[in-house]
Protein backbone atom coordinates (compact mmCIF):
# COMPACT_ATOMS: atom_id res chain seq x y z
CA UNK A 1 0.00 0.00 0.00
CA UNK A 2 1.35 3.45 -0.93
CA UNK A 3 1.98 5.56 2.15
CA UNK A 4 -0.49 8.41 2.60
CA UNK A 5 0.22 11.67 4.39
CA UNK A 6 -2.41 10.75 6.98
CA UNK A 7 -1.51 12.27 10.34
CA UNK A 8 -3.22 13.42 13.55
CA UNK A 9 -5.46 16.43 12.90
CA UNK A 10 -6.35 17.13 16.55
CA UNK A 11 -4.20 17.63 19.62
CA UNK A 12 -4.99 15.04 22.27
CA UNK A 13 -3.99 14.53 25.89
CA UNK A 14 -1.42 11.74 26.10
CA UNK A 15 -0.79 11.77 22.34
CA UNK A 16 2.08 9.51 21.32
CA UNK A 17 3.83 11.50 18.58
CA UNK A 18 7.00 11.96 20.63
CA UNK A 19 7.16 8.22 21.46
CA UNK A 20 6.77 6.99 17.87
CA UNK A 21 10.46 6.00 17.45
CA UNK A 22 10.41 4.00 20.70
CA UNK A 23 7.10 2.37 19.74
CA UNK A 24 8.29 1.50 16.23
CA UNK A 25 11.50 -0.15 17.45
CA UNK A 26 9.49 -2.38 19.81
CA UNK A 27 6.89 -3.49 17.26
CA UNK A 28 6.53 -7.19 16.46
CA UNK A 29 8.14 -7.97 13.09
CA UNK A 30 4.92 -9.44 11.72
CA UNK A 31 1.32 -9.39 12.86
CA UNK A 32 -2.13 -10.00 11.45
CA UNK A 33 -4.73 -7.38 12.41
CA UNK A 34 -3.91 -4.16 14.28
CA UNK A 35 -6.12 -3.07 17.19
CA UNK A 36 -6.09 0.31 18.93
CA UNK A 37 -8.86 0.41 21.58
CA UNK A 38 -7.92 3.93 22.83
CA UNK A 39 -7.15 5.67 19.55
CA UNK A 40 -7.31 9.29 20.74
CA UNK A 41 -5.60 11.55 18.20
CA UNK A 42 -4.40 8.55 16.20
CA UNK A 43 -0.64 9.27 16.15
CA UNK A 44 0.32 5.59 16.17
CA UNK A 45 -2.21 4.21 13.69
CA UNK A 46 -1.50 7.02 11.21
CA UNK A 47 2.24 6.45 11.57
CA UNK A 48 1.94 2.69 11.01
CA UNK A 49 -0.99 2.70 8.55
CA UNK A 50 -1.62 -1.06 8.91
CA UNK A 51 -3.75 -2.54 6.14
CA UNK A 52 -5.99 -4.51 8.50
CA UNK A 53 -6.96 -2.37 11.47
CA UNK A 54 -9.60 -1.63 14.08
CA UNK A 55 -9.75 1.66 15.99
CA UNK A 56 -11.95 2.49 18.96
CA UNK A 57 -12.51 5.22 21.51
CA UNK A 58 -15.20 5.82 24.11
CA UNK A 59 -15.37 9.49 23.13
CA UNK A 60 -18.32 9.47 20.70
CA UNK A 61 -17.64 12.98 19.42
CA UNK A 62 -14.09 12.01 18.51
CA UNK A 63 -15.17 8.82 16.75
CA UNK A 64 -17.95 10.69 14.95
CA UNK A 65 -15.23 12.97 13.56
CA UNK A 66 -13.26 10.01 12.21
CA UNK A 67 -16.42 8.55 10.68
CA UNK A 68 -17.44 11.82 9.02
CA UNK A 69 -13.97 12.38 7.59
CA UNK A 70 -13.96 8.79 6.37
CA UNK A 71 -17.33 9.00 4.61
CA UNK A 72 -17.83 12.68 3.64
CA UNK A 73 -14.45 14.47 3.72
CA UNK A 74 -15.51 17.19 1.28
CA UNK A 75 -18.57 18.08 3.37
CA UNK A 76 -16.41 18.11 6.50
CA UNK A 77 -13.87 20.47 4.90
CA UNK A 78 -16.62 22.77 3.65
CA UNK A 79 -18.01 23.10 7.18
CA UNK A 80 -14.70 23.64 8.98
CA UNK A 81 -13.44 26.07 6.32
CA UNK A 82 -16.62 28.10 6.75
CA UNK A 83 -15.97 28.34 10.49
CA UNK A 84 -12.41 29.49 9.77
CA UNK A 85 -13.67 32.07 7.29
CA UNK A 86 -16.20 33.48 9.74
CA UNK A 87 -13.57 33.49 12.51
CA UNK A 88 -11.26 35.51 10.25
CA UNK A 89 -14.01 38.07 9.69
CA UNK A 90 -14.29 38.86 13.39
CA UNK A 91 -13.12 42.30 14.49
CA UNK A 92 -9.64 42.76 15.88
CA UNK A 93 -11.04 43.96 19.19
CA UNK A 94 -12.26 40.59 20.45
CA UNK A 95 -10.01 38.40 18.22
CA UNK A 96 -12.85 35.98 17.61
CA UNK A 97 -13.55 35.35 21.29
CA UNK A 98 -17.32 35.81 21.04
CA UNK A 99 -17.42 33.69 17.89
CA UNK A 100 -15.50 30.86 19.61
CA UNK A 101 -17.87 30.84 22.59
CA UNK A 102 -20.94 30.94 20.32
CA UNK A 103 -19.65 27.86 18.49
CA UNK A 104 -18.77 26.14 21.76
CA UNK A 105 -22.34 26.68 22.93
CA UNK A 106 -23.69 25.36 19.62
CA UNK A 107 -21.40 22.30 19.88
CA UNK A 108 -22.64 21.54 23.39
CA UNK A 109 -26.29 21.87 22.38
CA UNK A 110 -25.67 19.34 19.62
CA UNK A 111 -23.96 17.02 22.11
CA UNK A 112 -26.96 17.24 24.43
CA UNK A 113 -29.21 16.19 21.54
CA UNK A 114 -26.75 13.50 20.39
CA UNK A 115 -26.50 15.05 16.93
CA UNK A 116 -23.45 13.16 15.72
CA UNK A 117 -23.21 14.59 12.23
CA UNK A 118 -20.72 16.32 9.93
CA UNK A 119 -21.32 19.73 11.53
CA UNK A 120 -20.48 18.32 14.97
CA UNK A 121 -17.28 16.84 13.51
CA UNK A 122 -16.27 20.21 12.05
CA UNK A 123 -17.05 21.95 15.34
CA UNK A 124 -15.02 19.33 17.21
CA UNK A 125 -11.91 20.04 15.13
CA UNK A 126 -12.41 23.81 15.07
CA UNK A 127 -12.77 23.96 18.86
CA UNK A 128 -9.73 21.71 19.33
CA UNK A 129 -7.67 24.07 17.20
CA UNK A 130 -8.83 27.22 18.97
CA UNK A 131 -9.18 26.07 22.58
CA UNK A 132 -6.61 26.52 25.33
CA UNK A 133 -3.71 24.05 25.03
CA UNK A 134 -5.68 21.88 22.58
CA UNK A 135 -7.21 20.20 25.62
CA UNK A 136 -10.42 18.21 25.23
CA UNK A 137 -12.13 18.42 28.61
CA UNK A 138 -15.77 18.10 29.62
CA UNK A 139 -17.70 18.92 32.77
CA UNK A 140 -19.85 16.57 34.85
CA UNK A 141 -22.64 16.87 32.29
CA UNK A 142 -20.34 15.83 29.48
CA UNK A 143 -20.21 19.32 27.95
CA UNK A 144 -17.04 20.83 26.49
CA UNK A 145 -15.78 23.66 28.70
CA UNK A 146 -12.27 24.65 27.56
CA UNK A 147 -11.69 28.41 27.08
CA UNK A 148 -10.53 30.23 23.94
CA UNK A 149 -6.77 30.39 23.15
CA UNK A 150 -6.89 33.67 21.16
CA UNK A 151 -5.79 32.02 17.90
CA UNK A 152 -7.33 32.54 14.47
CA UNK A 153 -5.29 30.09 12.43
CA UNK A 154 -6.50 27.57 9.86
CA UNK A 155 -8.05 24.52 11.54
CA UNK A 156 -7.00 21.76 9.13
CA UNK A 157 -4.56 20.76 6.41
CA UNK A 158 -6.86 19.71 3.55
CA UNK A 159 -4.41 17.16 2.10
CA UNK A 160 -4.01 15.50 5.49
CA UNK A 161 -7.79 15.28 5.87
CA UNK A 162 -8.21 13.74 2.39
CA UNK A 163 -5.45 11.20 3.07
CA UNK A 164 -6.93 10.37 6.49
CA UNK A 165 -10.23 9.75 4.69
CA UNK A 166 -8.56 7.43 2.16
CA UNK A 167 -6.77 5.48 4.86
CA UNK A 168 -9.85 5.09 7.04
CA UNK A 169 -11.78 3.44 4.19
CA UNK A 170 -10.27 0.11 5.20
CA UNK A 171 -10.41 0.56 8.98
CA UNK A 172 -13.12 -0.71 11.33
CA UNK A 173 -14.17 2.26 13.50
CA UNK A 174 -15.91 1.61 16.82
CA UNK A 175 -17.11 3.84 19.67
CA UNK A 176 -17.39 1.90 22.89
CA UNK A 177 -15.70 0.12 25.75
CA UNK A 178 -12.13 -1.04 25.20
CA UNK A 179 -12.97 -4.62 26.17
CA UNK A 180 -15.70 -4.88 23.53
CA UNK A 181 -13.28 -3.53 20.92
CA UNK A 182 -10.88 -6.43 21.60
CA UNK A 183 -13.40 -9.25 21.62
CA UNK A 184 -12.29 -10.68 18.25
CA UNK A 185 -8.54 -10.24 18.75
CA UNK A 186 -6.72 -13.53 18.32
CA UNK A 187 -3.35 -15.20 17.94
CA UNK A 188 -0.91 -13.14 15.91
CA UNK A 189 -2.88 -9.88 16.16
CA UNK A 190 -1.15 -6.77 17.54
CA UNK A 191 -2.82 -4.49 20.09
CA UNK A 192 -1.50 -1.06 21.02
CA UNK A 193 -3.10 -0.12 24.35
CA UNK A 194 -2.78 3.55 25.26
CA UNK A 195 -5.42 4.05 27.93
CA UNK A 196 -6.04 7.28 29.84
CA UNK A 197 -3.13 7.89 32.15
CA UNK A 198 -2.99 6.53 35.67
CA UNK A 199 -2.70 9.60 37.93
CA UNK A 200 0.73 10.67 39.13
CA UNK A 201 -1.02 11.50 42.38
CA UNK A 202 -2.82 8.28 43.47
CA UNK A 203 -5.65 10.27 45.08
CA UNK A 204 -6.71 12.10 41.91
CA UNK A 205 -8.23 11.01 38.63
CA UNK A 206 -8.84 13.44 35.79
CA UNK A 207 -11.21 12.35 33.03
CA UNK A 208 -11.40 13.55 29.45
CA UNK A 209 -14.80 11.99 28.88
CA UNK A 210 -17.68 12.01 31.31
CA UNK A 211 -17.38 8.21 31.62
CA UNK A 212 -13.91 8.64 33.16
CA UNK A 213 -11.30 5.93 33.62
CA UNK A 214 -10.98 5.01 37.28
CA UNK A 215 -8.73 2.60 39.15
CA UNK A 216 -11.18 -0.22 38.53
CA UNK A 217 -10.92 0.47 34.77
CA UNK A 218 -7.13 0.18 35.02
CA UNK A 219 -7.50 -3.13 36.85
CA UNK A 220 -9.94 -4.37 34.19
CA UNK A 221 -7.48 -3.38 31.47
CA UNK A 222 -4.68 -5.29 33.20
CA UNK A 223 -6.90 -8.38 33.32
CA UNK A 224 -7.65 -7.96 29.60
CA UNK A 225 -3.90 -7.65 28.90
CA UNK A 226 -3.34 -11.00 30.64
CA UNK A 227 -6.23 -12.55 28.71
CA UNK A 228 -4.96 -11.25 25.35
CA UNK A 229 -1.53 -12.63 26.21
CA UNK A 230 -3.10 -16.04 26.82
CA UNK A 231 -4.84 -15.77 23.42
CA UNK A 232 -1.46 -15.37 21.72
CA UNK A 233 -1.85 -11.66 20.88
CA UNK A 234 1.08 -9.28 20.72
CA UNK A 235 0.36 -6.47 23.20
CA UNK A 236 2.09 -3.16 23.79
CA UNK A 237 0.82 -0.84 26.55
CA UNK A 238 1.93 2.67 27.46
CA UNK A 239 1.20 4.69 30.59
CA UNK A 240 2.76 6.83 33.32
CA UNK A 241 5.47 5.10 35.32
CA UNK A 242 3.45 4.88 38.55
CA UNK A 243 3.14 2.47 41.45
CA UNK A 244 -0.31 1.43 40.24
CA UNK A 245 0.90 0.50 36.75
CA UNK A 246 3.91 -1.37 38.10
CA UNK A 247 1.66 -3.19 40.55
CA UNK A 248 -0.70 -4.25 37.75
CA UNK A 249 1.90 -5.38 35.20
CA UNK A 250 5.04 -6.19 37.22
CA UNK A 251 6.15 -9.70 38.18
CA UNK A 252 4.31 -11.30 35.27
CA UNK A 253 7.21 -11.74 32.89
CA UNK A 254 6.28 -8.74 30.76
CA UNK A 255 9.05 -6.52 29.38
CA UNK A 256 8.76 -3.07 31.00
CA UNK A 257 10.88 -0.25 29.57
CA UNK A 258 11.00 3.22 31.15
CA UNK A 259 11.24 6.19 28.77
CA UNK A 260 11.49 9.94 29.41
CA UNK A 261 8.80 12.19 27.95
CA UNK A 262 7.84 15.84 27.77
CA UNK A 263 4.29 16.51 28.94
CA UNK A 264 3.43 19.29 26.53
CA UNK A 265 -0.20 19.60 27.61
CA UNK A 266 0.62 20.37 31.25
CA UNK A 267 0.17 24.08 31.97
CA UNK A 268 2.81 23.95 34.73
CA UNK A 269 6.23 23.94 33.02
CA UNK A 270 7.85 22.24 36.03
CA UNK A 271 5.63 19.19 35.45
CA UNK A 272 6.42 18.84 31.74
CA UNK A 273 9.14 16.20 32.08
CA UNK A 274 8.27 12.72 33.26
CA UNK A 275 8.58 9.00 32.79
CA UNK A 276 6.37 6.59 30.94
CA UNK A 277 6.50 2.86 30.59
CA UNK A 278 6.21 0.75 27.46
CA UNK A 279 5.06 -2.74 28.42
CA UNK A 280 5.30 -5.62 25.92
CA UNK A 281 4.29 -9.25 26.30
CA UNK A 282 6.66 -10.52 23.59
Amino acid sequence: MNRLSAAPFVKWAGGKRQLLPQIRERMPEKYNCYYEPFVGGGAVIFELQPEKALMNDINKALINTYRQICSVPEAFLKEVNQFDLEMGQQGAENLGKEYYYSLRGHYNRKLEKAEYDVELAALFVFLNKHCFNGLYRVNAKGLFNVPYNNSRGVSVDEKVIMDVSKYLQGVTILDGDFEAACVNAGKGDFLFLDSPYAPLNPTSFESYTKEGFDIESHRRLAELYDELTARGCYCMLTNHNTELINELYGNKGYKIDIVSVKRMINSDASNRVGEEVIICNY
